[in-house]
């Protein structure tokens, strides 16, 4: 699935993420949905979103369930 369509991110999903820091590295933090912080209903750089950790990135990957 997309991660830049808003209507395909859903709180508990699990994801992988790129934080601020990593955007030049493209490293990738794995994690799941607590929060979407996006209010439109496309980015072109992903939906960011807020991790049940805590940590805030825009979504790269929408990964299967366990």
């Amino acid at each position: 699935m997309d991660g830049r369509k808003r209507s395909n991110i859903k709180s508990g999903l699990r994801v992988n993420i790129v934080l601020k820091e990593d955007q030049r590295t493209g490293d990738l933090t794995e994690g799941y949905v607590q929060d979407i912080l996006t209010n439109s209903p496309n980015h072109p750089h992903g939906i960011k979103v807020r991790l049940e950790t805590g940590e805030v990135g825009r979504v790269k990957e929408i990964l299967p369930e366990l």
